[in-house]
């Protein structure tokens, strides 16, 4: 029986129709959710994704504004830059694009955006905020990750879930929110002794490695719900993901392709985000 393919376009365009209707409520009160995005050089993939984003915020009716910064562009400048659009009224989320380059700390940039508009939920009080259980703006790839699972149809209260990678982006914020959602969570990682025989114990896996085509059927338990994180360019300039869709395809009970899978979730999400802030941001009287 071959696995039934989780669309994340198809479910990233129900979750933005449902926003496109929120967004009306607040145009009716003279509001409109604002997003800034800081660009500092020329990396050609966050070029893509910068372009991505301001596209959806024109699609669902947002205020857009795209801040390219040269790549010699000095830390203080850009600091002040985080500093005035915090202050903003009219920016209700604030994204700066990563990699930064090499002379910024990237720790004190995150830190400096208002934990009020960090749409990417990195800043140290988002993240605390997620792990206690309170809310706040989650980041957006593990809240898409989250969504695309339920919309399985399968509750994953109780269940097994394996992440396999522990970055701070993905791997550990993925894991908080699958424990919130109450299942038993085991995260593997590059040391994870014996990792095929934990990933096969899973009825949810959400693998984000950066390896191609590192899961294989052999690491799969049949029937399991897998989510594959990764995107990856191969020497043919072919995309894959982290996990080898056509072997694992007939032992997953669902699963993600790559492209199309968590990708379109992510910009998604960070929509979704834009217009949570934007009504915290203007509370109803």
């Amino acid at each position: 029986m071959t696995g039934q393919r989780i669309d994340g376009k198809q479910v990233s365009e129900d979750i933005r129709e449902g926003l496109k209707n929120e967004v009306a409520e607040l145009a009716a009160r003279g509001i409109q959710p604002g997003l800034a995005v800081v660009l500092v050089g020329e990396d050609p993939a966050s070029k893509v994704y910068v372009g991505s984003k301001a596209k959806a915020c024109e699609q669902l009716g947002y205020y857009s504004e795209v801040h390219r910064m040269p790549k010699d562009t000095s830390q203080a400048d850009l600091l002040s830059m985080i500093d005035r659009l915090n202050k903003d009224a009219r920016i209700h989320g604030i994204l700066v694009q990563l990699p930064l380059p090499k002379h910024m700390d990237e720790k004190s940039v995150i830190d400096a955006i208002s934990p009020a508009k960090d749409v990417d939920g990195f800043h140290p009080e988002s993240v605390g905020n997620l792990v206690i259980g309170d809310d706040s703006l989650l980041p957006c790839t593990p809240a898409g990750v989250i969504e695309l699972i339920k919309r399985t149809g399968h509750e994953i209260r109780g269940k097994h879930a394996v992440v396999v990678g522990r970055s701070n982006i993905v791997g550990k914020p993925v894991a908080m929110l699958l424990l919130r959602e109450d299942a038993t969570v085991t995260v593997c990682h590059s040391r994870t002794k014996n990792m095929q025989e934990i990933t096969r114990q899973a009825d949810i896996l959400v693998v984000a490695t950066g390896r191609a085509n590192m899961i294989t059927r052999d690491y799969v338990k049949p029937g399991a719900i897998v989510i594959d994180v990764g995107i990856n360019r191969l020497d043919t300039g072919k995309l894959a993901g982290d996990v080898d869709y056509n072997d694992v395809v007939d032992t997953a009970g669902y699963i993600t392709p790559v492209p199309g899978g968590v990708g379109p979730m992510t910009i998604t999400m960070l929509m979704k985000n834009t217009l949570k802030a934007a009504k915290a941001l203007n509370p109803m009287s």
